[in-house]
């Protein structure tokens, strides 16, 4: 296979740490590039200095022999380079096809806009990528996983020489990434070049062609993908064995900490959320599944408070959780960890001290009014410890840090409110095989202190490694409810498939 792009000694610094040590790294045309490495690793890294967004402190780009500089990201993409990031790069009160062609708008005779075109062409990606997501849709009407469709499509619209892929399935449901693969063999056969990151092991070795792994800032490993298999990226990847993030606490659950009655919210032409009952003790994990769209977000952004419009009954303990507002819902106990940390769970430009403490500030103010900031660094370093946060300083800016560590921040945050009750959607998007241990470790502990945890998954693994009880949601309701010990994979993917569930299902577990 032709090798289409070379990194050459590459290093890249910044203030208090060093990303990238040395690398040499090549990019092979027609082929799936896979690189993996734990959070803070240095995979994004390099990948934005691919494509043109960060530049090398030392060493060279080559591409075809020729050695070459990247002043931007538009640089960048006239050399052939498309990147979908991790963290989505769109506007959310654009259309769909207005996004995809942002900046590379149709024209006509390049005096106006031609719409028309820009439409005809959005609707082919989408039919390409077996989406029905019309292009005049907004995109803040869409969820994360179908936003992240659209960036794909946007990539795959710029005819892309090297097309690179960060986490691209962390929010697709199992459908949505059987397509994207299928997606990605086209484009191998038609000689592209593309880097393929991902914390999903599993997929790295269906997929991959090739296989670099960095640690720390340094290649340990790299070659063809034949002969490799999970041990040795682990290894790779961590220098040990697999790290067993599923064993559970044994102990034993308290009363009822949480319960909710035939929770509805409205959506135009149906139900987001259709008559949802649950119950909840303290000290356990409640896993809910379902596809995309199966409502489980929307649920917990009804317990947080996010739709006024929702209806239905909130018990804490006994008590009915009558506040409306979400400020008033965190003072009684609930924290909700949402699925799109970057635009709900963090503000990108403040320190990571102050995005920690941001939920829980009347704790370290004195008479309501003056910040006791000593107690505040206190009471941050010990949440950095306690979720191993890698950080070179609390007051570096929350953006500096990689997405796993972004999501322990945003965990950190909920913690510090003392919650009874943790709300976590997806906590593991984007989230190394490490990172995953020490969070899940965390969830575990949490438990055994009493706290009552529920979170939404669409990984079936984590979903049974974690969860006590497990409840299974589709358009809307619940279609399932399983103990842990009677839950398999066949019967949870069949729940999730049902259009709703009978009237015997609904009691709460």
């Amino acid at each position: 296979m032709t090798v289409g792009l070379q990194i050459r000694g590459g290093s890249k610094v910044y203030p208090g740490t060093r990303a990238l040590k040395s690398v040499d790294f090549d990019l092979h045309l027609g082929a799936v590039n896979v690189l993996v490495g734990e959070n803070g690793a240095g995979k994004s890294t390099m990948m934005k200095v691919i494509a043109g967004v960060e530049q090398l402190t030392e060493g060279r780009i080559l591409m075809d022999g020729a050695e070459v500089r990247f002043g931007g990201p538009d640089d960048a993409r006239r050399h052939g380079i498309g990147i979908v990031f991790q963290e989505l790069n769109l506007f959310p009160n654009l259309t769909v096809a207005e996004n995809i062609f942002m900046g590379r708008e149709r024209t006509r005779a390049g005096i106006d806009i031609d719409r028309a075109a820009q439409r005809r062409e959005t609707r082919a990606l989408m039919a390409r990528l077996e989406q029905d997501i019309h292009p005049d849709t907004l995109l803040a009407d869409l969820r994360v996983g179908q936003q992240q469709i659209v960036e794909i499509a946007k990539s795959l619209a710029q005819d892309a020489r090297i097309l690179i892929l960060d986490e691209p399935t962390s929010a697709l449901s199992a459908a949505e990434v059987e397509i994207l693969f299928r997606v990605i063999g086209d484009l191998r056969r038609q000689g592209v070049g593309i880097v393929y990151i991902s914390h999903r092991l599993e997929e790295l070795l269906r997929i991959g062609d090739h296989i670099t792994v960095l640690r720390d800032g340094a290649i340990t490993g790299a070659r063809p993908m034949a002969g490799v298999d999970l041990d040795w990226i682990v290894r790779a990847m961590i220098g040990g064995a697999s790290k067993d993030y599923a064993k559970a606490i044994d102990h034993p659950f308290g009363p009822e900490i949480f319960r909710a009655e035939d929770v509805c919210l409205p959506r135009a032409g149906g139900m987001a959320v259709d008559q949802v009952s649950l119950s909840l003790r303290a000290g356990e994990i409640l896993g809910v599944y379902g596809l995309m769209g199966a409502g489980r977000s929307e649920f917990l952004e009804c317990v947080i408070g996010r739709h006024s419009h929702a209806t239905g009954r909130l018990f804490i303990e006994g008590r009915p959780l009558t506040a409306r507002s979400i400020a008033a819902r965190i003072a009684q106990g609930i924290a909700l960890i949402p699925e799109d940390r970057k635009n709900d769970g963090l503000v990108q430009i403040l320190s990571i001290r102050e995005n920690m403490t941001l939920s829980s500030l009347r704790a370290i103010t004195t008479a309501g009014v003056h910040m006791n900031l000593g107690a505040e660094r206190r009471t941050v370093a010990g949440f950095v410890k306690r979720l191993t946060v890698k950080i070179a300083s609390m007051e570096n800016p929350v953006s500096s840090l990689s997405g796993g560590n972004q999501q322990k921040v945003v965990i950190g945050k909920a913690l510090m409110t003392n919650p009874r009750v943790l709300l976590m959607d997806e906590p593991s998007r984007g989230i190394d095989i490490g990172a995953k241990a020490e969070v899940f470790r965390t969830m575990r502990a949490l438990a055994a202190e009493g706290l009552g945890i529920v979170f939404v998954t669409s990984d079936l693994e984590e979903l049974m490694a974690l969860s006590d009880r497990i409840i299974v949601m589709s358009n809307g309701r619940v279609t399932g409810r399983f103990d842990r010990r009677d839950a398999t994979e066949t019967a949870l993917v069949a729940a999730s498939a049902k259009g709703h569930a009978p009237a015997s299902q609904e009691p709460a577990a």
